[in-house]
Formats: structure tokens, C-alpha cells, sequence
């Protein structure tokens, strides 16, 4: 209803347009043959350009042709109009009057018809041009966070089976020398996976929830290393109630265990402390294995970087020492995600 709403206020302005000329300037015609030419010009020209688009939306998107959609609509639809002018002219002239179409009177009526529809083309052609883009510009954006989804969904299922198959081994194992160690160890695997399918659909998750997930996942990893790993968190409590994305420690700590020797006479340290109040850093010492190259971070780093990269410009850096490793990553809030 508004789009015919607007087409009977474009043919009015017209009409008015129009008619106004023709009492001024042409006295001696008749009124009733502009306002017919004027309003049958008027719909042929704006349902017609409507049928040219549609048309061309078809078997030529916007998409695909660009440049050259725009320059062919262009041509074919001020094509169309200098048609519509001489052919409603043609038939009004031999229908309504007496006399045959003239020459002079034709080129008046093509200049004045060009001057009134070619701007009320233009405005359609422009308005349809704009709506075009704009919705292009939405259905980019509408693929793009999309493809952010799927990519972030890609790089959370990725930790699933890392995960499993880490404590698994090490039932695996404990299972053999310890049957009650292993039925608490199952027990306290449950409770961490729990939390882990929790929140595995949240892009985003509270400080102190990673850090009781941590607290859980930590004793599994003690079972298996016994004493040879100390950990220590400082953390003010309004710094827990920030965000990160969920596993975020869980990889960082995975991730030292995975490069460094961890032995009795070697114990591994690891620190989680607060950092000027928006940054979380996680250092350990380092005791390189033989077998990783001096330069190695793990995908485990390489994840969390693309992670952070979905919500923050804020960079995760990473430090290396002859003595420690360190990892800093941002803290989010929610005005800032």
C-alpha cells in the first residue's frame, strides 16, 4: 500500500509540474491532454522501470555485473522514456485532435517531457541504487560475522578432543595402580567436562568462572605430575567479574605442560596475576624440552590469538626470557566487546 501511496503522490507533483507549463506556455492547448500524457507517462515510466529491474536483478545481479549493470539500466531506461514520451504523444495526438503529430511540437514535447521525467527517473533509478547497495553492504557484514562464527565455533571444537584425550591417558594409566585415586579422578573429570560443555556455546565468560574450571582442571593434571607443578594466582576480586574467552587457561597452561620438562628436581612454576588491571598474565618458568625449537609458541597460543581477535583490537603478547615465558591477554568488558 505505501509503495502505490508514493506513486500517486510522484504523479500529483507531476501533474502539477506539468499542468502548470501547458497554462502558462501553451494556452491554446488543451489541459486534458497534458494531464493524460503527463500521468500515463508517469505510471508507464515508473511500473516499467520496476519490470526493466527485476528483469535485470535476474540475469544481471549487482553482484556480479556492477559497472556494468548500472551503465545498461541507465541507457535502457532513458531508452524507454524517450519512447514512452513519442508514443503517448503519437496516440493522443491522432485520438484526441484533428491534426497529425508536427515536428516542432514533438521536439517541445520530448524537451519539457525530459525535462520533468528525467529527474523523476533519476530519483528512482538513485533510490533503487541505494537500497541495492544498502542491502548488499548488510548482507557483507550478515556473512562476514557469519564466517567469524563459524571460524570461532572451528577453533572451540578444537578443544574438545585435545582435551579428552589428554585425561584420558591418564585414567588410562592411573586406572592400573589406583583404584580409588582413579574413581575420584573420574569424578573430578566429570565435573571439569561439565564445565567445559557449559560453556562451549559463550564466545565470552567471567574471570572467576575460568578460574574455578582452572582450580578442577589443575587437580587432573596434578594426579599425573604429583608435586613437580606449583601454581599460584593474584587476582583482585573486581578484576574477576572481566571476561575472556572460555578455555583461554586452560590452553595457556596445556600449553606450557606441552613444552616444557617437568621433573622433581625441575618443579614447573606457574603464576596468574593481574596486570594493570586489564591484563591477565600468565608466567612459568622455562625448562625447554630437547625436541621443541627455541621459537615454538604451540597452536594452543596460535588459538587464543585468533579467538581475541574476534572481539578486541587489544593484542596478546607473548615474552620470552632465557629464564621465564610469558603470556599477557587482554581483559574484556562488556562495553568494550
Amino acid at each position: 500500500m505505501k509503495k502505490y501511496y508514493k506513486i500517486l503522490i510522484g504523479i500529483v507533483v507531476i501533474l502539477a509540474i506539468g499542468s502548470g507549463y501547458w497554462y502558462f506556455f501553451q494556452p491554446d492547448i488543451i489541459l486534458v491532454f497534458s494531464a493524460v500524457w503527463i500521468i500515463i507517462i508517469a505510471l508507464l515510466l515508473w511500473f516499467g522501470n520496476r519490470l526493466l529491474t527485476l528483469r535485470l536483478d535476474r540475469f544481471m545481479p549487482w553482484s556480479i555485473y556492477g559497472n556494468w549493470r548500472f551503465f545498461i539500466q541507465l541507457v535502457l531506461g532513458i531508452a524507454y522514456l524517450l519512447f514512452l514520451i513519442n508514443l503517448i504523444y503519437y496516440i493522443i495526438k491522432t485520438s484526441l485532435t484533428t491534426t497529425p503529430p508536427v515536428w516542432e511540437q514533438m521536439i517541445v514535447v520530448n524537451f519539457w517531457g525530459a525535462v520533468i521525467f528525467i529527474p523523476v527517473f533519476s530519483l528512482y533509478f538513485s533510490l533503487h541504487f541505494l537500497k541495492h547497495w544498502r542491502t548488499s553492504e548488510l548482507e557483507a557484514e550478515k556473512n562476514q560475522k557469519e564466517s567469524m562464527r563459524a571460524q570461532l565455533d572451528s577453533l572451540k571444537n578444537h578443544l574438545d578432543p585435545h582435551f579428552l584425550f589428554n585425561n584420558l591417558n591418564i585414567l588410562a594409566s592411573l586406572i592400573e595402580k589406583d583404584k580409588i585415586s582413579s574413581r575420584n579422578f573420574i569424578q573430578k573429570f566429570a565435573e571439569v567436562y561439565r564445565s567445559l560443555l557449559r560453556t562451549k556455546s559463550d564466545d565470552l565468560i567471567l574471570l572467576c568462572e575460568e578460574l574455578d574450571f582452572i582450580e578442577a582442571y589443575m587437580y587432573l593434571i596434578s594426579v599425573r605430575f604429583e608435586d613437580h607443578i606449583q601454581i599460584t594466582t593474584s587476582i583482585q576480586n573486581h578484576t574477576k567479574n572481566k571476561l575472556l574467552p572460555p578455555l583461554t587457561l586452560q590452553m595457556l597452561l596445556e600449553n606450557v605442560i606441552k613444552h616444557n620438562l617437568i621433573t622433581e628436581t625441575q618443579p614447573l612454576q606457574i603464576e596468574i596475576m593481574e596486570k594493570e588491571g586489564s591484563f591477565l598474565l600468565v608466567r612459568n618458568t622455562l625448562h625447554t624440552k630437547a625436541d621443541q625449537s627455541s621459537n615454538e609458541q604451540g597452536s594452543g597460543l596460535e588459538n587464543i590469538k585468533k579467538r581475541y581477535a574476534h572481539f578486541t583490537d587489544q593484542s596478546v603478547s607473548v615474552v620470552k626470557t632465557e629464564t621465564h615465558f610469558e603470556v599477557t591477554i587482554p581483559l574484556l568488558e562488556i562495553e568494550n566487546v
